[in-house]
C-alpha cells in the first residue's frame, strides 16, 4: 500500500498526528530518492539514534565505510603525536618499559614519546641518560620521601636531584637498565611520576605556606591533593592535545604565579552588600603561557572552594574534546579559547557540570593582599602559636644527596616531618617550635645551605640549560649562579631582584616574567643571552621589555654591573628595580649599561 493511502485511510487518520504525518512523508521520500540504509548511531550522551541525517557515524556500516577519528579528528589528519596516542595508549607499555630496561637501550622515536607519560625523559645529546619528573601536588614531600628519592639518586642517577619551577623535583642521568627499577622505588615511597610529562596535566601547584600562612584566605593544598587523586583516577583525563597548567593560590603571602598557568584558582574575598553571602571564593583566570607572552585573564567565574576540583575537571575535558590535534603549536588552551571565545569555552564547561557557574564581577570581590616577595626566604611566623617557617635558599635548585638527608632529618627532628618546594626553586622547613629555630639554622648553614641570601640569588631560577637539555643554547644554572653571587657580592640592595635565566624560547623558566630575564642563545658561536628587562606576575604582571638583542655571557655581567649602580645611584627613595626599569624607557636603561653611571636620568 502507498504511503499516501495508509495516511488517508480511517485508521490512519487517527493514529497519526500532522507532525507524524509529516515526518512520514520526509522519510519515505528520502528512501525513494536514496534508496534504504539502516543508520544507528550514538549520541554524544548515550542515546541511541536512527537519524541518518544527524551528522553521527553510523555503527551499522561496514567498517571501510567509517572514516577512523581520534577525538573526532580523521586520523590522517592527526599530527604524528597524536598518531602514536592514537595506535597505542601510553599508559600501557610496561612490558615495553621491562624489555628496555632488561636490554639497556633507548626507545625508538614514538616510544621516547610514550615514556615521557610515565615521566621519563631520554636527554639525549645532552646527556646519554634518562630523567625523571615527579609529581609532587601542591609541593609538599615527607622527610621519609626526601630519604628515599636521596638514596634513587644516589645510587642509579647524578647524585641529586633538581628543584623545578614547578614546585617539583626531577632525578637525572640514570641509564635505560635502571628505570625500571627507579620507577618502581618511586612507587614504594608513595609517589609518582605518571602523567608528569608530554601532553599531560603536569604537577598540580599551590601556595607553598598553605595551612600556615597569616594572610591566607583559604588553605588550598587539600583541593591541589584533590585533583591530583582525580587526575590518577581518570585515564581520559591523559594524552591532553598538549601539557596543562593548574595552580591554586591561597590569597596570602607567597606567590605561586597563578597566572602563568592554564588555569589558576586565586581565593579572593566577598563582602556583604554583593546578592551573595559573604565569604572567600574562588576567581577562575584561564589561558596563561608566558612563553607566549600571554597572561592567564580572569574568566569572570566564581566559584566556592567545594566547586573548583569538579570546575578544573570539566574544563579539561572541554580541551581535550576540543583542542587541536592537527598542530601542536595551535594545541594549548589558549588557543581553543582564541577560536571559541571565553563564554563558549564556560558554556561547555557547564554542560558537564551539575551545578550552575555563577558569572561574578572581579570588582565587587576584595583586592588581592600583598605578596611579599622575599617570604620564601628566612624565618618568618605561621599562623599557629610559637611556630615558625623557615624558608631555605637553593641555588638555582640543585640539591646534593648529602644535603637531601640533612633537610630530611632538620624536618623530622625539629619540624613535623614535612618539607614544601616553591616556584623558585627554593624550599621551606614548616612547623619549627620557637625553642628550634637556633638550632634549626645552624643546621641549615652545616648542610651547606643558607636560610639567608642576597636578594638576587634568593629570587633567582634558572632551567636545566645545555648540561641537561638539547634544546638549551647555554649553560643557564651555572651563568645564573655566578651572575647572581657577583651581583649579590658588589651591591646591597634591600629589595628582591628576580633574576629568570631560560636556556631558549621554550621559557621553562619564565624569563619574561623577570625583573631580568636572560634567554640563551648562541652570538658569534659562544653562548650568550637575550636580556629582558621589567617582567612581573600578579600584583607587578607585566611581560618584560627587550634591554639587549644578544650578548656573549662573558660580557655581561659588567653590563648588568653598570645597570646596577645606575639603579643605586638614581632610583627614587625606596623605590624597587623592578620600578625604576619600569620607570625608564628603553633607550635611557640602555644608556647606562653602555655608559657611566654618573650619566643623568633622562
Amino acid at each position: 500500500m502507498e504511503l499516501q493511502s495508509i495516511l488517508n485511510s480511517t485508521n490512519a487518520a487517527a493514529e497519526f498526528s500532522v507532525e507524524q504525518k509529516q515526518y512520514l512523508q520526509g522519510f519515505f521520500a528520502g528512501v525513494a530518492q536514496r534508496g534504504f540504509t539502516p543508520f544507528v548511531g550514538h549520541t554524544a550522551d548515550g542515546r541511541i539514534s536512527s537519524d541518518a541525517t544527524s551528522g553521527l557515524a553510523n555503527q551499522a556500516a561496514e567498517a571501510a565505510d567509517l572514516e577512523a577519528t581520534y577525538f573526532g579528528t580523521p586520523v590522517a589528519d592527526l599530527c604524528k603525536e597524536e598518531r602514536w596516542k592514537h595506535e597505542e595508549n601510553a599508559l600501557d607499555i610496561w612490558d615495553k618499559l621491562v624489555a628496555h630496561a632488561n636490554e639497556d637501550r633507548v626507545p625508538v622515536p614514538d616510544d621516547l614519546f610514550r615514556f615521557k607519560f610515565h615521566g621519563l625523559f631520554y636527554v639525549a645529546p645532552a646527556q646519554d641518560s634518562f630523567m625523571l619528573r615527579l609529581r609532587a601536588p601542591g609541593g609538599t614531600v615527607t622527610a621519609h620521601q626526601m630519604r628515599g628519592l636521596a638514596k634513587i639518586a644516589a645510587e642509579w642517577g647524578a647524585g641529586r636531584t633538581d628543584l623545578t619551577t614547578r614546585s617539583n623535583l626531577q632525578i637525572r642521568e640514570f641509564q635505560p637498565r635502571n628505570i625500571v627499577r627507579v620507577l618502581t622505588a618511586v612507587q614504594a615511597l608513595g609517589m609518582t611520576s605518571r602523567g608528569s610529562g608530554a601532553d599531560n596535566i603536569r604537577n598540580i601547584t599551590a601556595s607553598p605556606i598553605s595551612g600556615i600562612d597569616p594572610t591566607e584566605l583559604y588553605d588550598v593544598a587539600p583541593l591541589a591533593d584533590a585533583l591530583n587523586l582525580y587526575i590518577l583516577n581518570s585515564r581520559d583525563l591523559y594524552g591532553l592535545p598538549r601539557k596543562f597548567n593548574v595552580a591554586f593560590d591561597n590569597g596570602g603571602t607567597i606567590s605561586v604565579v597563578a597566572d602563568t598557568n592554564d588555569i589558576g584558582f586565586i581565593a579572593v574575598q566577598v563582602n556583604e552588600g554583593h546578592g551573595i553571602p559573604a565569604g572567600v571564593y574562588f576567581r577562575v583566570l584561564l589561558c596563561g603561557i608566558t612563553g607566549h607572552r600571554q597572561f592567564a585573564s580572569d574568566s569572570g567565574l566564581l566559584l566556592r572552594p567545594d566547586q573548583t576540583v569538579a570546575v578544573a575537571a570539566a574544563m579539561i575535558r572541554v580541551f581535550a574534546d576540543n583542542g587541536d590535534r592537527t598542530d601542536r603549536k595551535k594545541a594549548r588552551l589558549k588557543y581553543l579559547i582564541d577560536t571559541w571565545g571565553t563564554e563558549k569555552f564556560l558554556e561547555e564547561t557547564e554542560k558537564r557540570l551539575a551545578f550552575p557557574l555563577i558569572r561574578f564581577p572581579l570588582e565587587a570581590c576584595e583586592h588581592r593582599r600583598p605578596i611579599d616577595r622575599a617570604a620564601h626566604i628566612g624565618v618568618h611566623p605561621q599562623t599557629q602559636t610559637d611556630l615558625s617557617y623557615i624558608g631555605v635558599a637553593v641555588p638555582v635548585g640543585r640539591l646534593p644527596v648529602p644535603q637531601m638527608l640533612a633537610l630530611a632529618e632538620i624536618a623530622e627532628r625539629y619540624g613535623s616531618g614535612e618539607i614544601r618546594l616553591t616556584v623558585w626553586q627554593n624550599l621551606i622547613l614548616p612547623n619549627i617550635p620557637g625553642h628550634h629555630v637556633a638550632a634549626v639554622k645552624q643546621a641549615i648553614l652545616a648542610a651547606g645551605l643558607h636560610y639567608e641570601a642576597g636578594r638576587v640569588l634568593s629570587g633567582t631560577v634558572a632551567c636545566t640549560g645545555n648540561q641537561g637539555c638539547k634544546f638549551a643554547a647555554s649553560d643557564t644554572k651555572t651563568h645564573a649562579v655566578a651572575l647572581a653571587n657577583q651581583l649579590d657580592a658588589k651591591f646591597r640592595i634591600a629589595q628582591p631582584i628576580n633574576l629568570h635565566v631560560t636556556g631558549c624560547a621554550h621559557s621553562c623558566a619564565q624569563h619574561y616574567i623577570g625583573d631580568i630575564g636572560l634567554m640563551g642563545l648562541k652570538v658569534t658561536g659562544e653562548e650568550g643571552y637575550q636580556v629582558i628587562i621589567g617582567g612581573g606576575s600578579d600584583q607587578d604582571q607585566g611581560i618584560g621589555r627587550e634591554l639587549i638583542p644578544a650578548i656573549k655571557f662573558t660580557d655581561l655581567p659588567p653590563v648588568m654591573e653598570r645597570l646596577f649602580t645606575a639603579y643605586t645611584t638614581h632610583a627614587n627613595p625606596q623605590e624597587s628595580f623592578l620600578d625604576f626599569s619600569r620607570r625608564n624607557d628603553i633607550a635611557t636603561l640602555r644608556s647606562f649599561c653602555e655608559t657611566p653611571s654618573s650619566q643623568e636620568v633622562q
